[in-house]
């Protein structure tokens, strides 16, 4: 118990003073607490003198009206000092929190490509959610209950000892029981616990995959099958919660149980120690009132209990992510004035998730400033080359450099801040369109998004716009066609001013007259850049100062578009095709 939460240590280490205070303030609300049972017995011994010895009349009322303002002061100071406790501990939880989601997230944008294709988005956002709420309970109710808890025992038991040792031992009994019972339910919480965590994960990873794909769903008309499926995984996440709740609900009655047992235990010999002439009466009614003022603490040890142990089961799938290392590994070297010499020697890729090959043995070379076209059709390896050269993977063999330096000795930071990337698939974030542009470089002004637009031919249509380039482009960017995204993925890759630029098929969306115009607006901005382009056009490529041309991997032709041109293989064949279809 308590492995998994050992490595929250650190949170609690870096606000040791603010729960050092909550504990001081605990001890104090704990200390003013115990001070009315003691003056509610003290009344009832002089009531009780009253009676049998008569005492004076007005002495006694003078007593008990100062035992009665000593009682409202101490419970009031004590009700002071406990919101003081509360204020205290539980903002730590909520600080702890913070950090905990920072440190998961920041944790994830470290994690390498892989590591998304394995784990569904339902349970990443899970786990930094719901876990992460988990684990702040612990550190909130369940440490400030412990810590009054413990307090309360320590101070009361005490204080009870030094006036009646006999009554208190006989007080105490059920407690031995309490702690077994806790013991063996906990163990069940946790296996529960741990369930229901998995369950809720799958459930939001079905919803969000169900949302995203919500068009393939009407348009298949599967909408009844989907909610059948969606109401078998609630059932189920139902039946796991109500085994984890008919556990947790054993523990109040069975704490009333005992408590009412000691409070019996002290009537009966508390009774026979006052018959006896052992103990005052007011004595038995202080230990009713301490044995109940007990009874809240004991009672939440079941519910703080049940926290832990789903604290336990959360914060373990949380290090199960955070415990996972980063594959692709940041080198050392700053290169600060990157000039873009590109060599591929002996390059081989296998995908571990799916043991394909996606390229073998290649090899080329691109000159600063120079152009690069790939060619190749779909599975041909044209997008892994990409995702060599910002490091999504590394080559299994072979070495990529740049500048005459391995990749893998870069910054990975610094080499991707030279890097300008426009994938096959573009994302758009649900902004507005000037801040999609942005995310290409932050600090820039409206003249340069508007600039980066036209140079990609967007900027017509974006003016075009009730609201321009305040426009929201929803989900995905679903409010917008296929080229127009691709379109305002290319400005974002502009606006940066790579020192390399990298085109995935990036403009298979647009039409040939369109492509055209972008092709002449970035000839002009290619000066001095390096820049990759895959299609699987030729009039993306032909302008390019080398063309290489992909089949299952491998390089099966090169050169420029003359010399392709002249040759009667793949490219000069489908050249062809495609000057035919162009005609049509």
């Amino acid at each position: 118990m308590m492995k998994e939460l050992k490595s929250l240590n650190k949170y609690l280490l870096k606000y040791k003073s603010k729960l050092i205070l909550g504990l001081i303030i605990t001890v104090i609300s704990r200390c003013f607490s115990i001070i009315a049972p003691r003056f509610v017995g003290d009344s009832l011994n002089i009531i009780e003198k009253y009676l049998t010895q008569s005492t004076d009349l007005t002495y006694v009322k003078n007593v008990l009206l100062m035992n009665i303002l000593i009682i409202i002061g101490t419970s009031i100071l004590a009700g002071f000092f406990t919101f003081l406790m509360r204020q205290t501990i539980i903002n730590v939880s909520r600080y702890i929190e913070f950090d905990l989601k920072n440190e998961i997230f920041w944790h994830y944008l470290k994690l390498t490509q892989s590591f998304y294709l394995k784990n569904r988005t339902g349970d990443l956002m899970n786990r930094i959610s719901e876990d992460v709420s988990k684990v702040r309970m612990y550190f909130g109710p369940a440490i400030m209950y412990s810590i009054n808890t413990i307090t309360l025992f320590i101070i009361v038991i005490s204080y009870m000892f030094s006036i009646a040792p006999k009554l208190t031992l006989y007080t105490i009994i059920p407690l031995p029981v309490l702690s077994i019972i806790i013991y063996k339910l906990s163990k069940i919480i946790n296996i529960k616990s741990t369930k229901v965590q998995e369950m809720l994960s799958d459930l939001s990873s079905f919803t969000q995959e169900n949302f995203n794909g919500i068009s393939i769903i009407k348009s298949y008309n599967l909408t009844i099958n989907t909610n059948s499926y969606f109401k078998e995984l609630s059932l189920k996440a139902f039946r796991r919660n109500l085994s984890l709740a008919k556990v947790q609900a054993w523990f109040f009655p069975l704490m009333l149980l005992l408590i009412g047992i000691s409070n019996l235990i002290v009537i009966y010999i508390g009774g026979k120690q006052y018959i006896n002439g052992e103990i005052e009466i007011g004595v038995v009614a202080e230990f009713i009132i301490y044995v109940n003022m007990l009874t809240w603490p004991v009672t939440v040890v079941g519910w703080v209990t049940s926290i832990i142990q789903q604290a336990e089961a959360s914060q373990k799938r949380i290090n199960e992510f955070l415990n996972k290392n980063p594959e692709i590994i940041s080198g050392e070297n700053e290169l600060k004035n990157i000039k873009g010499n590109i060599i591929f020697k002996n390059i081989d890729l296998t995908y571990n998730e799916t043991k394909i090959k996606a390229l073998d043995n290649i090899s080329f070379n691109i000159n600063s400033g120079e152009s690069i076209g790939i060619l190749g059709k779909v599975g041909s390896g044209k997008t892994s080359i990409l995702d060599l050269m910002t490091r999504i993977y590394n080559p299994n063999s072979g070495t990529i450099y740049l500048d005459q330096i391995n990749l893998k000795d870069l910054n990975i930071e610094k080499l991707r801040s030279q890097i300008g990337y426009v994938p096959q698939n573009p994302f758009l974030f649900s902004e507005s369109i000037s801040e999609n542009i942005k995310f290409g470089k932050i600090n820039c002004n409206m003249e340069e998004i508007k600039k980066a637009a036209a140079y990609a031919n967007v900027n017509t249509d974006i003016e075009s716009f009730p609201k321009k380039y305040n426009t929201v482009v929803g989900e995905r960017g679903l409010t917008l066609s296929g080229g127009q995204i691709q379109r305002i993925s290319l400005a974002r890759a502009i606006i940066r001013n790579p020192k390399i630029l990298l085109l995935d098929d990036s403009l298979s969306s647009v039409d040939i007259k369109t492509e055209e115009e972008i092709l002449k607006n970035l000839k002009k901005i290619r000066t001095n850049k390096t820049t990759i382009i895959v299609s699987h056009r030729i009039s993306s490529i032909k302008h390019c100062n080398k063309i290489i041309v992909l089949k299952k991997g491998r390089i099966i032709e090169q050169g420029n578009h003359n010399n392709l041109i002249n040759k009667n293989g793949y490219y000069n064949k489908l050249y062809k095709k495609q000057n035919t279809e162009k005609e049509i």
